[in-house]
This record gives C-alpha cells, sequence and structure tokens, in this order.
C-alpha cells in the first residue's frame, strides 16, 4: 500500500467566495489580489460552488469537523460546545495512526478545547474567539475583538499591530515549529495539521501597504475597491430574516463613505491573508513537508461586505453562504494531474469522509457528506457528485427573530430555503445570480424546485429541531462548563504545561517607555 499522505487544512475565517483574484469578473469575482490561493487553483480542484454547514463561526466549525449536518452535530450557535461523543477529523486520524494537531481559532465554548486533536500549542482557548481588536479602538469600550458593532466598520483599516504579533504570524509559526518538532519524534507517521487563521473576518484591519492598494489614508477616499455588487434591492429586501439582520447588525448605521472604507479594508485584509498563506507555504516547501502532503484551503462561511445592504453573515445569501474550496494534492504539483475546477455544487460536510478516502482510511458511520477523493485524483467513473440533488446550508437559531430559522438548499441551478416562521425563498441561481427575484413569489414553481422542497424537509422537523438545541446545550453546558477565562484573544501553551496570554503585550503592556524620543538621544526623531 502506498504510503498515506499528510494533510494539511488551511482555514480562514470569513472568506466570500467572490475574493478570489482567479474568480472572473464575470464570474462574480472581486478584483482582489490573491497569488498564492490563485497558485493552489492552478495546481489542483477548484470547487466553484462550495457552501458552507452553517453560516456562523463555532457551529460552521463543529458541522465542518464532524461531517454532519448542523442539527446532528450540536451546532446552533456561537459557543456551543463540541460533543465528545462525536468523531472529528482530529480524534479519527489520531486513532488511525496519524499525528494531529490544531493551530488557531477554533472558537468552541466550554472545557471541550482539542476537539479531539492530539496538539493544540496555540489559539483561543474558550476566550474572545482569536480576533486581534486594535488596542487604540475607539468603539471597543467592552474590550472585546469587534463585538461593537459599530467598531467593525467605523476602525475599518490600518493595523496598530506588530506584524510579528499578529495572530496569521503566529500561527505560521506555531504551525511550523510543531511540524519539525513532530518529525523529529515521528518520522515515520503520516500527520494532519488543522491551521485555522483569522482574517479577513473583522476587526478589518491591515498593513499598510495592503490598506494603499484600496484607500488612501492621506484623501480618506478608496481608490481601488469595488462597491457591492448586489444592492438593497430584490423581492427579498422586505423579508422578515433581511429586516432582523439589517437591525441586528445595525447596517443601517453605516454610511456609504463608511461601508467603501470598510471594503477597502476587506480586500486588503484577503491580500494580507494570501501573502502569510504564501510565506507559510514556502517555508513548509523548504523543509520538505509538502512532498506528500494533500492542500487545502477553505473557510468557515462568507462575508455580505455590503450586499443586500447587509455585512457579515448568518443569512441565506451567495456571499454569506458560499466559499472558496480549492485542494492540491502533490500529483497536481507535480504535474501528473492537470488542474480540474468542479463545478457541481460541494459542502464542507464533504471534507472529512473525503481526507478519509485520500488517506485509506474508513470514515465513521454516519457522516452526512460524500466522498470525492475520486474526483480530486481524476477518475473518469461515475462521479459521487451525480448522486444527490443538492448541499445543504442550516441556520437553527431565532437569531433575527421568531421563525427565521431556516434550511437552505443548493442545487446546480437553484436555491431553495425553507424558515420555520417566514414565507420560503427560492431563487434560479442560473438565470439570476443577484438573488433578486424569488421564484415563489412569481408563481415560477419548477418540478425540480418542488423536488428539492421535499428533500430539505424530509425527516426534519423545525420544532422538533428546536427542542433539541435546547435540551442539547442545556445539558452540554452543565457536563462540560468553561473552566478559564483569557483576558486576550489568544493563549499559548507553555512547556510545563501552562496555559498563557500570548496577546498580553498587546493588551496588558508592562510599559517600559512613554516617550522614545525623550528616553533614547539616538531616536531617529532627534537627528
Amino acid at each position: 500500500m502506498p504510503r498515506q499522505p499528510n494533510i494539511l487544512v488551511l482555514h480562514s475565517d470569513e472568506h466570500s467566495y467572490r475574493f478570489l483574484s482567479s474568480r472572473s469578473t464575470e464570474k462574480g469575482g472581486e478584483p482582489c489580489q490573491t497569488p498564492t490561493l490563485d497558485r493552489l487553483v492552478a495546481q489542483g480542484v477548484n470547487f466553484d460552488k462550495a457552501y458552507c454547514q452553517f453560516p456562523l463561526c463555532t457551529p460552521s466549525r463543529i458541522a465542518m469537523l464532524t461531517g454532519r449536518h448542523a442539527h446532528r452535530c450540536g451546532a446552533w450557535a456561537n459557543g456551543s460546545i463540541l460533543s465528545p461523543d462525536l468523531p472529528t477529523w482530529g480524534s479519527h486520524f489520531q486513532a488511525n495512526g496519524y499525528r494531529t494537531a490544531t493551530v488557531g481559532k477554533m472558537h468552541l465554548g466550554g472545557s471541550l478545547q482539542y476537539a479531539g486533536f492530539g496538539a493544540r500549542p496555540y489559539g483561543d482557548f474558550g476566550g474572545m474567539c482569536s480576533h486581534q481588536y486594535d488596542p487604540l479602538s475607539r468603539h471597543n469600550d467592552q474590550n472585546e475583538a469587534g463585538m461593537n458593532m459599530r467598531s467593525r466598520t467605523v476602525d475599518a483599516g490600518l493595523s496598530e499591530i506588530p506584524e510579528s504579533l499578529l495572530q496569521e504570524n503566529m500561527i505560521a509559526r506555531e504551525s511550523l515549529a510543531w511540524l519539525r518538532e513532530n518529525q523529529h519524534a515521528n518520522p515515520d507517521q503520516p500527520w494532519l495539521l488543522y491551521t485555522s487563521f483569522s482574517r479577513p473576518h473583522f476587526p478589518l484591519t491591515a498593513p499598510r501597504r495592503y490598506l494603499d492598494r484600496y484607500y488612501s489614508l492621506d484623501t480618506n477616499e478608496p481608490t481601488g475597491a469595488t462597491p457591492p455588487r448586489v444592492g438593497r434591492t430584490g423581492d427579498t429586501v422586505d423579508h422578515p430574516m433581511t429586516l432582523g439582520a439589517i437591525k441586528g447588525f445595525q447596517t443601517e448605521s453605516i454610511s456609504p463613505h463608511e461601508t467603501m472604507k470598510a471594503r477597502a479594508a476587506y480586500f486588503a485584509s484577503v491580500d494580507f491573508l494570501d501573502e502569510m498563506l504564501g510565506d507559510f507555504l514556502a517555508l513548509l516547501q523548504h523543509g520538505k513537508f509538502l512532498e506528500n502532503t494533500v492542500i487545502i484551503y477553505t473557510s468557515d462561511h462568507g462575508e455580505l461586505c455590503g450586499e443586500h445592504g447587509l455585512w457579515w453573515k448568518n443569512t441565506w445569501h451567495e456571499a454569506s453562504t458560499r466559499i472558496p474550496l480549492i485542494a492540491s494534492l502533490p500529483e497536481h504539483r507535480d504535474g501528473i494531474l492537470p488542474p480540474t475546477e468542479i463545478v457541481e455544487p460541494v459542502s464542507l460536510a464533504d471534507l472529512f469522509p473525503t481526507i478519509c478516502g485520500l488517506s485509506n482510511l474508513a470514515p465513521p458511520e454516519g457522516l452526512d457528506g460524500i466522498d470525492l477523493s475520486s474526483v480530486l485524483r481524476g477518475n473518469k467513473g461515475d462521479n459521487p457528485l451525480d448522486q444527490r440533488l443538492g448541499v445543504i446550508t442550516e441556520s437553527l437559531t431565532p437569531r433575527w427573530g421568531k421563525g427565521t430559522e431556516f434550511r437552505m438548499i443548493r442545487s446546480e441551478r437553484y436555491k431553495y430555503v425553507a424558515f420555520r416562521g417566514c414565507n420560503d425563498l427560492a431563487f434560479d441561481l442560473q438565470e439570476e445570480p443577484g438573488e433578486q427575484r424569488n421564484l415563489l413569489a412569481t408563481g415560477e414553481i419548477s418540478p425540480e424546485l418542488t423536488t428539492l422542497k421535499s428533500a430539505i424537509l424530509d425527516d426534519f422537523n423545525f420544532d422538533d429541531v428546536a427542542q433539541a438545541c435546547l435540551r442539547d446545550t442545556e445539558q452540554l453546558r452543565q457536563k462540560y462548563p468553561r473552566r478559564v477565562t483569557p483576558k486576550t484573544p489568544n493563549q499559548i501553551c507553555l512547556k510545563d504545561g501552562r496555559l498563557v496570554e500570548a496577546d498580553a503585550p498587546l493588551y496588558q503592556p508592562s510599559v517600559v517607555s512613554q516617550n522614545l524620543s525623550l528616553d533614547f538621544d539616538d531616536h531617529p526623531t532627534n537627528s
């Protein structure tokens, strides 16, 4: 049997499918600059229509790591606890001969913070979901990472944090250190490394060299960012969930100028992340860690970025639920397999069975995704994607008002969204990708739409799921309560087993000098 491959998962936060410079404007792309991800596209399989399982951080991660629909794995809301009874990538691969580690953002609740992985040297251990807010942020009086709604866009722009201390650089360094130590201790064992970066999630800040591409700090005007591709128009502007999200996220308070500044900062954050990924992969290449390694890039959900008059996520819209998904095998990078684009819809639920297939491991029972390893290997036989009607995204807490829970299915042509207590929606994304015309309101109900509705509600009941949410959440909170209370976004494990604040120099500094030019005679400003 050939040696099992290593698995490297590069995971970002809140990366809309639009923001890959390999995606053309005609296909909905934005003019960002992502040469690292473009190179993976050119040396792998690019999934054109990939969807998250839940458009919110914690539930998306729980559902992805377990390969199950959100309502089947307790993925309800931010802060949900991942039950130890459910196998994850980490636990399953660890139990089958792999060394596993996760580095970076996990955003998990309670005292279960390792998700079955064998190591976790750095990340958010139940604190502030990893996002490094700028210390001088004007609207963060609660001292949290962008949780103040107005801060998210008002304070978008230039990062105040030294690059060496930015979470992306810390993840790259800690991941490389783990790989080197693991190679030294276990040279013959395959590994699975899950690296989880914060950007381009808010706070929307980036180094100046990237912000200058899209916004002039001298004139306070956008220079390269485009306006939202879809305005607050169409049949769903007054849908209860739309109105609830606008009120909850306070998006009506965001002026047109603030929108463009925040969009510019999002563009810059995407580009900066791409540079960090390029640096990281170059170091791995130099250390020969990629020679027998499957590389996967994806994100936990998208970013509305002003589309439909909305920001952030947690809605049914394409920019909220649709994400990048790229997989690069060694055979792609060696030129044995050609680059390929898959146009059929896929889900993050497919990752678990797929990496099992690539590693010659039997997947656990009860997964909802399908094994796409044959697709990645370029096999010309039966396409497993032909076996299903579409992929499912869920949002199962009434965050935007009573009855706004939804279950969505995306086929190659259509999207159908069923709500617990609101009018359903359906769109023909082939004819109209901007989701402006609700087919159910115009009576354009095709047989396929009827089939999709039946499929999404088959063996599923919103009321039963709501009861399960309340029951499971309370039971897990009582059994696995959080026992540590970090004070800064990220923590790091010391060799003696202590967990300490990694971001203390940023938010709890021990100040040595209040004025460098007064304390150091040869400071550059004194010359």
